[in-house]
């Protein structure tokens, strides 16, 4: 490994903001992966638990972020209205899509047993799901999936380390409840939608499926 492989590693970092992957690094620089993963961990080591940045890696791609116990203090400073985490039912919806993905808003309906069409155009805006396709069924109806920006917020490195269905659905219970402790989202703004603005998402995600 080149001896100052981990500080060009964190030069690319800091001047790329979203995730770089490995493979993209190791290419470019003519390395093997592990070379660059072993400088990924050089500077983890750096920028550990004690510092106010942090590495993440989520599907073979790494990326700077705050350390979350300085979530207070930052949103103090930079954002005078506190962070909000998701509602209760967007979080339902985006564990649904988790799960079962690929999925219809009518298969997710299904399962909720209600509307869903406001969390779904909730999820899509704050760039937490994606639409994956079309089912080859009559309509054609869009397919959701979850992206690597549901990965970052939850802190996984893959879909791989969801949760048990029913675990997560007890720490989102806990989350809605207001126990911060043990929630499994990472505090973020999310403003919601006014009637008006919820009436056009519905009509926007209906019109989007035909």
């Amino acid at each position: 490994m080149e001896k100052n492989l981990p500080s060009i590693v964190e030069a690319i970092m800091f001047v790329a903001g979203n995730g770089v992957a490995i493979k993209d690094i190791a290419e470019k620089l003519k390395l093997e992966e592990q070379e660059v993963l072993d400088a990924v961990e050089i500077l983890k080591q750096k920028y550990n638990e004690d510092s106010g940045i942090q590495i993440i890696t989520y599907k073979n791609k790494i990326q700077f972020c705050t350390n979350p116990e300085l979530a207070d203090p930052i949103s103090v400073v930079l954002n005078p209205i506190r962070e909000r985490a998701l509602t209760k039912t967007a979080l339902e919806t985006v564990a649904i899509i988790a799960y079962q993905q690929p999925i219809t808003r009518l298969e997710i309906e299904n399962i909720r047993g209600v509307s869903s069409d406001y969390a779904i155009q909730l999820l899509l805006t704050h760039n937490l799901i994606e639409v994956v396709g079309r089912k080859d069924v009559v309509g054609k109806p869009l397919l959701f999936g979850t992206t690597d920006e549901f990965l970052k917020r939850f802190e996984l490195e893959s879909l791989e380390q969801l949760p048990k269905y029913e675990e997560l659905l007890e720490q989102i219970k806990v989350l809605y409840e207001g126990t911060d402790n043990e929630s499994i989202y990472n505090e973020f703004e999310v403003v919601p939608l006014d009637e008006e603005d919820e009436t056009e998402a519905q009509e926007k995600t209906k019109q989007a499926e035909n």
